[in-house]
């Protein structure tokens, strides 16, 4: 990843890569902080996605997250973002329109936000008509099949996907469909490892897997799980590699503590006034203090 780092991220990059056998590292990022990092990390892909509606605005789920939510919180990002390749998803209810109406949803991305391109859940014969018309319209599309947060309404619960032979079969033809028409890279959510590989030997597009095994030509984190800012329980397929929660934690209360005991701010954190500075105020004070008595 190193000696990629000059270089932006781009579509045929991540093509490169995936035919060099190279892995892919994408993550979420909501603000401008947390894509900073991202980018000092050198990571390929940042995503801005509608799990922030959970994440940072603490909804149930991400089905009331709005087109403004995420053009504020994709222009947040980037702001931050100069190499990695920035893909905004599009939030429920945004692509379930017109062509038309989805074209101009999906072009406020790129033209008021800064992303390079948006990412749209599922393989429907409506939804894949509409990416086909992006595509035309020059807005690169990341298809995202498997577990899909959006349809949590139907199917009532958040579990792993192709499971069975008859979803499997589904979702492998659901991924032939979205390379047809024109996505550029396709998220695998939340299916069996044996699945992801086969979808990523067959797609000649790279596969950006989040619970899909190891197989995947990228791996695709939610930043607030893999550092540990996730109160509550994570996806199998989680690894925290920090613990910021409690470090966080730990630094509120000492801060706390420290104002309570009149500890913060010590002489280190204070500024001062130069001695004539200070002289002329302290006789300034002392003359009101004399004309208050007068008065009285």
């Amino acid at each position: 990843m190193e000696k990629d780092k000059a270089f932006p991220v781009t579509i045929p990059l991540l093509q490169a890569k995936k035919a060099a056998g190279e892995k892919i590292v994408a993550v979420t990022a909501y603000d401008f902080p947390t894509a900073r990092l991202a980018e000092e990390a050198g990571l390929d892909i940042i995503l801005v996605g509608d799990s922030l509606g959970m994440v940072v605005l603490g909804y149930e789920n991400t089905l009331p997250v709005t087109m403004e939510e995420m053009i504020h919180h994709t222009r947040a990002v980037a702001r931050a973002v100069k190499r990695a390749f920035l893909v905004a998803d599009m939030p429920y209810f945004s692509f379930h329109l017109s062509p038309d109406e989805t074209i101009r949803n999906a072009a406020r991305f790129i033209k008021e936000a800064g992303a390079k391109a948006v990412k749209i859940e599922g393989a429907s014969c409506r939804r894949l008509a509409v990416i086909e018309a992006l595509v035309e319209a020059e807005i690169p599309v990341m298809g995202h099949i498997g577990l899909t947060p959006q349809s949590i309404n139907r199917f009532g619960q958040y579990r792993l996907r192709g499971s069975d032979w008859q979803e499997a079969k589904k979702i492998i033809s659901e991924a032939r469909e979205l390379e047809k028409r024109g996505c550029f890279s396709l998220v695998l959510e939340c299916v069996p490892e044996e699945l992801g590989k086969i979808i990523t030997e067959e797609v000649g597009i790279p596969t950006i897997g989040i619970g899909a095994g190891r197989f995947c030509d990228g791996q695709i984190l939610v930043f607030h799980d893999l550092v540990g800012l996730t109160d509550g329980s994570l996806p199998k397929f989680v690894k925290k590699y920090a613990s910021l929660n409690e470090i966080v934690r730990e630094a509120l209360q000492t801060y706390a503590r420290e104002v309570i005991e009149g500890k913060y701010p010590d002489q280190e954190h204070v500024y001062h006034l130069k001695p004539e500075n200070l002289r002329f105020l302290r006789k300034l004070k002392a003359s009101r203090q004399e004309e208050s008595r007068r008065r009285e």
